[in-house]
């Protein structure tokens, strides 16, 4: 038996991790519950690495440019280095500053986490349709499930091959389901095109 798509009919905020199962929808807990002062100190620490790379990265240029260049302090290259370390520490200073601030100004806030183990989901038409018939057997289920897959608009060849039935049974099958009202077909060239009906 194929699942059904479920489209959920309850809202929730983008933020909050959740996952969508068939029938309901699991509400997980956050892993990592951070607040402004902790994320201020790991700012902080991000500065001083990317100081550390600054530091690193324009010692190397120094030792680069002073073996390869003839001019002394006219050379272009200095210029260059001058403006990526000037660039470069100006980031740093920048989430510095933003991390101290966090640390020393940002507003603490509650965090209360709620924990909800299952909501069930409305049924959707499909899934109203299905259990309409459950006492007409295996066959018609299955042919059913088919047309709500592909969003209630089917050639009834193509369904006969979906459904793995000989086009009998499924000819079978769809006067069932058309003589109960849930389905209708009309003739379109030299097949049949299966539609579900809505109410």
């Amino acid at each position: 038996m194929m699942p059904i798509p479920v489209k959920p009919l309850i809202l929730l905020p983008s933020n909050f991790p959740y996952i969508i199962t068939p029938l309901s929808i699991k509400i997980l807990e956050p892993f990592i519950v951070m607040k402004n002062r902790d994320v201020g100190f790991l700012m902080i620490g991000v500065s001083a690495l990317i100081g550390f790379i600054i530091y690193s990265f324009n010692s190397a240029l120094t030792e680069i440019v002073n073996t390869s260049c003839s001019h002394g302090p006219s050379c272009p290259m200095w210029g260059t280095i001058n403006f990526q370390t000037n660039v470069s520490i100006a980031l740093m200073a920048f989430v510095a500053v933003i991390g101290l601030y966090l640390v020393f100004f940002g507003k603490e806030q509650d965090i209360r986490v709620t924990t909800v183990e299952e909501m069930e989901v409305p049924k959707s038409d499909g899934e109203k349709l299905l259990a309409s018939v459950k006492d007409m057997g295996k066959d018609a289920h299955d042919v059913l499930s088919k047309i709500v897959e592909s969003d209630g608009t089917i050639f009834q060849a193509e369904l006969a091959e979906k459904a793995g039935l000989s086009k009998v049974r499924v000819t079978r099958v769809l006067d069932k389901l058309e003589g109960r009202g849930i389905i209708e077909r009309k003739r379109r060239g030299m097949t049949n095109v299966v539609i579900l009906k809505h109410d």
